[in-house]
């Protein structure tokens, strides 16, 4: 058996890397998380006139874009439609519950792409499946299918080539339930042929494979765990979907944030195995993304820069491990003979060196240097190890994450 040729669209997602996604719609008004009107049982017709005071007054799809730039992101996916069933973009009179019908009076959809696109970054789009507001999606299932097709349809034909689709909300029906998976995606390959097909399923049941036609398995709110390719009739991707704190939604009293140093841990993990780091934001009501997640997010912007972009973009797995530290290893440039090493926990400031052995290196490690100071190392293979001998952080960086570069020569590695 053998590891199937990823395809052009799957291989170009992966070197995306680093995205940003965001949560945003009616239920960020009330800043109780994007569920808050399941958890509070909040009637229909109360939630929904939250559509009458949906202003996005502070939604500046530039900023947000700026921000996702110097967050060191490729890519953002948006929340196009939550399970609320509200829509940011213009649904061509398949109904009134969108943006456009609220006191925003704007297709923010629309914003959001042309901003995405001024920056450089790919546009992806977020689409629920599971519906608490279409009265059909418990009365006449077909038919809410169809719609949400309709739905789906709009974003592909009127935006301009996309990333890709996102889906969420299969895993609120019974296992064996008919979605029409089928006729949903070859309308996607009928219209964006090379848009992502990513549908989530949850945080039960990470990095399950689905239907044929999606092309990114997700880990929701957990590291991705290698994938096993082996004789796999399609090479399928992975993302990682994270919250900066307890809620996608923005929650005003939702104090339990992650720190910057476990945020680029889960960065560095992802990338360890392949996999792409979606990390979100939420959005107040207005539509304003809250000073502490945009520190955040510029703080692993500013390790990307420090440690450099090629690591995390043009590293791929390689089979090399860390023998003295497991959370240590090594990503070789694809197609070239350059090889990163992600050393962790590194000691303060002091006298003396740190040796870190790693496995899976067959050649020989040369012009071995820190990339954020470009400082010298040394390295010597003996044994089947290859022993890196580094110097402490100089005083006054911690980097949680540093990386050393060197070139391979005469050898390969593992994988």
């Amino acid at each position: 058996m053998s590891v199937p040729v990823p395809a052009p669209r799957i291989r170009a997602f992966e070197s995306l890397g680093f995205g940003m996604f965001i949560h945003w719609g009616l239920y960020s008004q009330l800043g109780r998380g994007e569920w808050v009107r399941h958890f509070e049982r909040i009637p229909l017709e109360t939630y929904d006139r939250l559509q009458t005071t949906f202003t996005a007054s502070r939604f500046d799809a530039d900023a947000i874009a700026r921000l996702a730039k110097e967050a060191g992101c490729r890519y953002i996916t948006l929340t196009t439609r939550h399970h609320e069933g509200f829509s940011l973009y213009d649904t061509k009179g398949l109904n009134t519950f969108d943006a456009p019908h609220s006191p925003a009076g704007r297709d923010l959809v629309r914003e959001y792409v042309e901003a995405c696109r001024r920056h450089g970054l790919v546009p992806f789009f977020y689409h629920t499946t599971l519906d608490w507001h279409h009265p059909d999606y418990d009365r006449d299932f077909r038919s809410y299918l169809k719609y949400l097709r309709e739905s789906v349809k709009i974003l592909c034909t009127e935006y301009g080539p996309i990333g890709g689709l996102w889906f969420d909300g299969n895993w609120s029906k019974p296992e064996g339930t008919d979605w029409e998976e089928d006729e949903l995606y070859a309308l996607i390959r009928r219209y964006q042929p090379e848009a992502m097909i990513i549908n989530n399923t949850g945080t039960i049941a990470r990095g399950k494979l689905g239907h044929p036609e999606i092309d990114s398995t997700t880990f929701e709110q957990g590291r991705p765990e290698p994938m096993d390719r082996e004789g796999m009739p399609k090479y399928v991707a992975a993302e990682m979907c994270e919250t900066l704190n307890d809620h996608w939604g923005i929650g005003n009293l939702d104090c339990n944030y992650k720190s910057l140093g476990r945020l680029i841990e889960n960065l560095c993990a992802c990338r360890k195995v392949g996999a792409n780091y979606l990390l979100n934001v939420g959005p107040d009501g207005e539509g304003a993304v809250v000073p502490m997640q945009q520190e955040l997010m510029r703080g692993i912007g500013v390790w990307i820069d420090a440690v450099g972009r090629d690591p995390v973009y043009l590293g791929r797995p390689c089979g090399v491990h860390g023998l003295d530290d497991p959370k240590d290893f090594a990503l070789k440039e694809e197609g070239g003979n350059r090889i990163w090493f992600f050393i962790h926990d590194l000691p303060a400031p002091g006298d003396g060196t740190v040796s870190r052995s790693f496995d899976g290196i067959s050649g020989t490690v040369h012009d071995l240097h820190w990339t954020d100071n470009g400082e010298c190392l040394s390295a010597f293979q003996s044994g089947g190890r290859t022993t890196l001998t580094l110097t402490r952080y100089p005083y006054g960086t911690s980097l949680v994450v540093r990386v050393a570069e060197g070139i391979l020569i005469g050898g390969g590695t593992r994988a």
